[in-house]
């Protein structure tokens, strides 16, 4: 086991690799998350109504 020291100096060492994305691929990315949760939300949306149609016609409660 290291001592304190040489144990910081090995955190900053690799800490130094650590490669950050750039504000643009940080933009990309966040509107890629946007666009995914909006088109997951609608895929649910359609599903629900297509299985509460469902549900309805088989409990016959729509008539």
């Amino acid at each position: 086991m290291a001592n304190p020291g040489e144990f910081i100096r090995q955190v900053r060492q690799e800490a130094s690799k650590v490669t950050w994305p750039t504000r643009k691929e940080t933009g990309i990315t966040t509107m890629m998350v946007f666009v995914m949760v909006f088109l997951a939300a609608i895929f649910f949306f359609l599903v629900d109504q297509i299985l509460a149609v469902g549900v309805r016609l088989i409990l016959g409660l729509g008539a």
